[in-house]
């Protein structure tokens, strides 16, 4: 480790932290329906997609009733991606001609894109036309990032709230996701991001040859449109394959620190926005102190075991840090705290392969998934993944002092704590399961790139990474009809069946009354119950996979060690 890595770091800490505070009292300010700085311009235009759509937002919904609106919609996004990937090659703006999607892969990439997961099992450069990539993919990346956002703000309401049975207006929410916050952000940085060089064109592929006389097609296309939303909106999803380590997709040191800076500027700001509508931005900042720890965490684990290397390849006479499969204009240090906050969050992008990582190194990025995706989290889903160990927590901690647990001076009783159980139970649920039937089916054993440890790290990653709506590959996995299927039933269950008790949770918290804090009420904001979450977390949602992972990269460890090699 080198005291440029850390002062890498350190800046970008340092510049997340300076956005959550403005960016969250913008955020609070837009779900309150307060004036903000964009309201001249977008106030009309929220008004006339209300008027349009037939939308009273000042009508609320019960938590039930949000539910539906987010299922209605999610419904009809599904089957109008899965239909346009079907007949792309019959409409416009396919100057390769690419042919439609098979029924299994089409319905794959329907189910990643509706729920935030962009899993890829194909290359997008030679497989999606630029009408796919924009009408489909990009306009998903916008609509599940909004419905994230607008769940999030919804949970938010019911923990805050006392004595009400509403949580909000979901086509109010969804549609102040997109116009205050996705839109505007989006148009900006994208016309950075071309600024510093990253394809915005309907050009076909550029075909060159290189010095050594061999044909080469340079990708076009409307490229940094994508990749703002990708990276803004907690996607991941590449317009090529190589993703963020491709020079089209992140071509420099400036453009891989405002990448990482869209993966966690939302998420960080909820935790202010949290705050605000608690009255109380103690409770916030605890929740961004606990998320912080566990970045640092990850980021400091990754980042000594790739800068260590690997011994074999130390035996050969080559020091050094692991730079196998990463870009070299980031390096060890960049290429670590790119893949920590990807996984931290649900964006999957990649700017290096974790197939290549040291074993350790690959282990943090599976942790971080397994954790819940809650180190900040996906836009959205990591604040609402938050409370529910949050929930968890304070249950624990007033089983220890003897008293029923408060939160925000409302009682958790049994229906919470199961509804919080429950939410929990989907991860290891829709991971562990599939992961155990896949590796014993040749069906899927033969979609492996390696065998022994390694490979089964490569299953267990890829069914922790679709259930938890992340998308990055460990590598190494080949698609095919059953792994099509079965990870697009996943990524449905791993979205929604999360979702669901999140939301109920809330509404139930909304209908409770709140009472006065007394002596003996466990504050949820101090130092203790911060020490006291992190515990919950660590040993509830790490430690569950630890059987797993003691399969996979801690066995490959060992024989790394051994000079064992797949």
């Amino acid at each position: 480790m080198t005291v440029s890595g850390w002062l890498q770091a350190v800046i970008y800490f340092a510049l997340l932290c300076a956005l959550t505070k403005p960016l969250g009292i913008y955020l609070a300010r837009v779900f309150s329906g307060e004036r903000t700085i964009l309201s001249p311009v977008l106030a009309p235009v929220e008004g006339l997609v209300y008027r349009v759509c037939r939308i009273d937002p000042k009508r609320e919904m019960t938590a039930v009733s949000y539910l539906f609106a987010l299922f209605a919609f999610s419904a009809v996004g599904l089957v109008w991606l899965y239909v346009l990937l079907r007949t792309q090659k019959f409409l416009p703006l396919n100057p390769q001609g690419f042919d439609n999607l098979t029924p299994d892969g089409a319905w794959n990439a329907a189910a990643s894109f509706l729920t935030n997961t962009n899993w890829q099992f194909y290359s997008g450069e030679s497989t999606m036309s630029y009408f796919s990539q924009m009408a489909g993919l990009a306009w998903h990346n916008f609509v599940s990032a909004g419905a994230g956002l607008a769940v999030a703000i919804a949970v938010i309401r019911g923990v805050t709230r006392t004595d009400v049975k509403a949580v909000g207006n979901f086509w109010a929410d969804m549609t102040r996701s997109l116009l205050y916050v996705l839109l505007p952000v989006s148009i900006v940085i994208g016309l950075v991001l071309v600024a510093q060089g990253i394809p915005q064109n309907f050009h076909e592929y550029t075909s060159v040859t290189s010095i050594d006389g061999m044909k080469q097609a340079i990708t076009q296309g409307p490229m940094a449109s994508q990749e703002v939303i990708k990276e803004f909106g907690t996607n991941g999803g590449g317009f090529v394959n190589a993703n963020s380590a491709s020079p089209n997709e992140n071509p420099n040191g400036f453009t891989n620190l405002l990448e990482m800076l869209m993966m966690f500027a939302v998420s960080a700001a909820l935790t202010y926005t949290y705050g605000r509508f608690a009255k109380d931005q103690r409770q916030g900042w605890a929740l961004f102190a606990t998320m912080s720890v566990l970045f640092i965490a990850g980021f400091a684990g990754s980042y000594a075991a790739e800068a260590a290397g690997n011994p074999i390849v130390h035996q050969l006479g080559v020091s050094g840090p692991n730079l196998e499969g990463k870009e070299v204009r980031f390096g060890a240090a960049a290429s670590t705290l790119f893949g920590t906050i990807s996984t931290d969050t649900s964006t999957g992008a990649v700017n290096s392969t974790h197939d290549s990582w040291t074993p350790l190194g690959g282990l943090v990025p599976l942790v971080n998934m397994q954790l819940g995706e809650i180190v900040f989290g996906g836009i959205g889903t990591g604040l609402y993944g938050m409370i529910v160990f949050v929930v968890l927590t304070v249950f624990i901690a007033g089983l220890m002092v003897g008293r029923t647990p408060e939160l925000l001076g409302k009682k958790i009783e049994r229906r919470e704590v199961q509804l919080a159980i429950l939410a929990i139970l989907v991860l290891p649920a829709f991971c562990l399961i599939p992961t155990a039937i896949s590796i014993l089916l040749p069906v899927a054993t033969a979609q492996l790139g390696n065998n022994g440890a390694h490979g089964f790290s490569e299953m267990l990653y890829m069914f922790t990474s679709v259930t938890e709506n992340n998308g990055s590959a460990f590598g190494g996995v080949s698609g095919n009809t059953y792994l099509n299927v079965v990870t697009g039933i996943v990524m449905l269950c791993g979205r929604y069946l999360f979702i669901v008790p999140a939301v109920i949770l809330a509404g139930s918290l909304a209908g409770k009354r709140s009472v006065a804090e007394t002596v003996g009420t466990f504050t949820t904001y101090s130092p203790i119950f911060v020490a006291l979450l992190l515990g919950v977390i660590i040993i509830v949602g790490a430690l569950t996979f630890v059987p797993a992972d003691a399969l996979g990269p801690i066995v490959e460890h060992l024989q790394m060690l051994q000079g064992k090699q797949f």
